[in-house]
């Protein structure tokens, strides 16, 4: 007779009525909602487990990787054959200095381009034409061929990829761009990339363009029809979804203003004579990445969803349905204080969007959001791609995440929510409008206060800043800046471009060209940029005669971590003024296990704004403890214990306090329910437990202590 083990027989399925109710067994009269479904920022309810039934409802499940809708990505075989690209974003303001770190950085696994402009190249402006903190901010400073000359020394830009962020025009730095491939002796027919137009995005971002949105889509659509005719490896258009992400939203909202975005840019370019197809496949996306990773995940699978139902209803043909998407790291949830965490922030983030499909992620530094990373930062940063493609081998598998019952699920919810939302923006009138009545504003506003109140209260975790600090941290160095000296450098740089003969009328045509919606402007302005012609100059051209702006209420970008930073660096500056840092007085009860718990959570918290606690083993009495507490002549006092032993110290201890001191800050760790009002009679002020709000508590006590006024 055999022994065999009938996995059937002797574990027989359960059904999920089954498992739901053994569920609410264990939980012994527990709110099953509350104990066991997470609430997430988008709405959607996680649940503790999927089934295998939650994907019969669900229309797209049956659909293959490179088939419509493509939440299973745009190709067949995913990054088997070509893997995501490694584009890290090179910032340095100078071109010499750019062209530094771009050939190291290419020599040493990246292999796309990525460069953000400076504010004033991004405007369209010379260097002598911007204001001063708007030069060398953010990117790279470009006035000429010359300069890109400089920077893209060794770079051959029909082997390798690129991704520009050329702000809410862009015309001019196209004319520069395409100049300079010509003067190499390429093809510009051979060029791919993106000139990353984004007026809409620059607008959400700032609140203002200095041109109208009208002039703003002339300028986009006479790129777009040059790029079709002679650069047709080139997008024009990026949408940058990434602010609303940085300014508190959610993946919904994300999503949803982001295609809503595009959506405006095509109605744009259609009523300008652009194609249907010529003006969807001219459009990137670029999203944040968020730390919930399966929400990300699932993110970047119902995008590309919701857009191929939005250009298939448009009448967009195959390959204008398939979202193109780059993807960078956030910035929203990385610190400045331990800002080594955000080296491990990083790492999560890229492989949910890895996980998710995309095509071009830029991993960010972990110093990016305070200082220009170095050789250092960058490399550990691009290091990341790289492990996870040659160590984790992540670059051979085509959507690892079909056919979870969980991401499927929830990429199915979030699909829906987006295109409800979407439709919204729609019936506003477009995003451009919604941007107008602050529909964007006051959305995102609304998670991020809910956002703000758990990172309060630390439901929501800053590792290092708003729980676990490290006291002993040393202040990463950061670099000054001189303002006035590198703009003095770069305009005597603009200035000593040799000019060609016909630069003048080729700037003339420019100017001519724009009451034509066609290519001759561009193609007129990348012979003026060959004869030396200036970005201003060109701008000037484009521009000439044009009237009007935009103004807006804009996005509140900002990071989470922010409040708590401040706290942590008001602190700091208080211990550097006086040579000491604002302590607090343990009053522990009893034996050591009796306090220490207490003792212990108490420190933690505490450290998160750099206080520091005396601590002492316990004392035997109340009477000792408050004696102790008044000598160490400390302006706050913890009460540690337990719940039972309270009811006979804390009276004791806080009445003794108050009488010596009634300017003493008493703080009682715990929060025994049936004592408060008794214990507040009593002399204690504050009440510290895992749900006490850290922000407001550690606020009053720098107040308390003269940390701050």
């Amino acid at each position: 007779m055999s022994d065999a083990l009938d996995i059937l027989q002797d574990f027989p399925a359960h059904t999920h009525a089954e498992w739901l109710e053994a569920a609410h067994t264990l939980l012994k009269g527990k709110p099953f909602d509350k104990v066991l479904i997470k609430k997430t920022y988008e709405g959607i309810d996680i649940q503790p487990m999927y089934f295998q039934a939650d994907l019969e409802k669900l229309d797209h499940i049956d659909a293959l990787p490179g088939q419509a809708p493509y939440v299973r990505g745009t190709t067949a075989s995913g990054d088997l054959t070509d893997s995501w690209k490694i584009a890290q974003e090179i910032t340095n303001p100078d071109p010499e200095e750019f062209n530094e770190a771009v050939v190291n950085d290419l020599s040493k696994g990246q292999d796309s381009l990525n460069i953000p402009f400076d504010k004033a190249t991004r405007q369209g402006l010379n260097p002598d034409q911007a204001d001063l903190d708007e030069i060398g901010v953010g990117g790279l400073s470009v006035a000429s061929v010359n300069d890109f000359e400089t920077a893209l020394d060794g770079v051959n830009l029909t082997e390798i990829p690129f991704l520009v962020h050329s702000g809410f025009s862009g015309a001019g730095i196209a004319a520069l761009l395409a100049a300079f491939v010509e003067k190499q002796g390429k093809s510009l027919a051979a060029v791919t990339g993106c000139l990353g137009v984004d007026p809409l995005g620059y607008l959400a971002e700032e609140g203002s363009l200095p041109i109208s949105l009208e002039k703003a889509y002339d300028e986009m659509a006479q790129l777009v029809l040059w790029a079709k005719d002679n650069a047709p490896g080139v997008k024009v258009i990026c949408v940058h979804a990434e602010p609303y992400q940085y300014s508190g939203g959610n993946a919904i909202q994300e999503v949803a203003f982001g295609v809503a975005t595009a959506v405006d840019y095509i109605r744009a370019m259609q009523k300008r004579g652009v194609d249907l197809d010529t003006a969807a496949n001219a459009i990137l996306f670029s999203f944040a990445i968020g730390a919930d990773f399966f929400m990300e995940i699932a993110k970047f699978r119902a995008a590309r969803m919701v857009w191929c139902q939005v250009a298939e209803a448009f009448g967009v043909g195959e390959e204008g349905q398939k979202m193109s998407m780059h993807a960078r790291t956030s910035t929203w949830n990385k610190t400045h204080v331990d800002p080594w965490v955000n080296m491990l922030r990083v790492s999560t983030e890229s492989f949910s969007a890895i996980a998710g499909g995309v095509d071009s992620i830029h991993v960010g530094p972990f110093d990016e959001i305070f200082r220009q990373p170095n050789e250092f930062s960058r490399r550990i940063a691009r290091n990341v791609h790289i492990v996870l493609k040659e160590e984790g081998h992540f670059d051979r598998v085509v959507d690892p995440a079909g056919g979870s019952w969980y991401v499927e699920t929830i990429t199915s919810q979030l699909a829906e929510k987006i295109w409800e939302l979407f439709q919204n923006v729609e019936g506003k009138g477009g995003l451009f409008a919604a941007l107008g009545e602050g529909l964007p504003q006051e959305q995102t506003a609304e998670v991020a206060a809910a956002r703000l109140k758990n990172i309060a209260v630390r439901k929501d975790v800053f590792v290092g800043t708003n729980m676990y600090p490290y006291l002993d941290e040393k202040k990463v160095e950061t670099y000054d800046f001189d303002f006035e000296a590198f703009q003095e450098d770069r305009a005597a740089q603009v200035a000593a471009v040799e000019k060609g003969p016909d630069l003048a009328s080729l700037l003339a045509s420019v100017t001519g060209e724009q009451a034509n919606m066609s290519a001759g402007s561009v193609c007129a302005a990348v012979k003026a940029a060959g004869q030396g012609a200036s970005l201003g100059e060109l701008t000037a051209a484009f521009r000439q005669g044009a009237a009007g702006s935009e103004r807006i209420k804009p996005l509140h970008i900002h990071r989470g971590a922010e409040p708590f930073e401040k706290l942590r660096r008001d602190t700091e500056a208080y211990i550097e003024k006086t040579g000491e840092a604002p302590k607090l007085f343990l009053a522990n009860n009893g034996p050591i296990p009796k306090h220490k718990a207490r003792a212990d959570f108490s420190t933690g918290f505490f450290n998160v704004a750099a206080f520091e606690t005396i601590a002492n083993k316990g004392f035997a009495t109340p009477e000792e403890a408050a004696d102790a507490a008044l000598e160490s002549g400390a302006k706050a006092v913890i009460i540690t214990g337990t719940d039972d032993m309270y009811p006979e110290v804390v009276p004791v201890i806080a009445k003794k306090l108050k009488a010596a001191d009634p300017n003493i800050m008493i703080i009682l760790a715990g929060y025994p329910k049936d004592h408060i009002e008794a214990f507040k009679e009593a002399g204690v002020d504050e009440f510290l437990h895992v749900r006490a709000n850290a922000l407001s508590l550690l606020g009053n006590l720098q107040k308390h202590m003269g940390v701050v006024a």
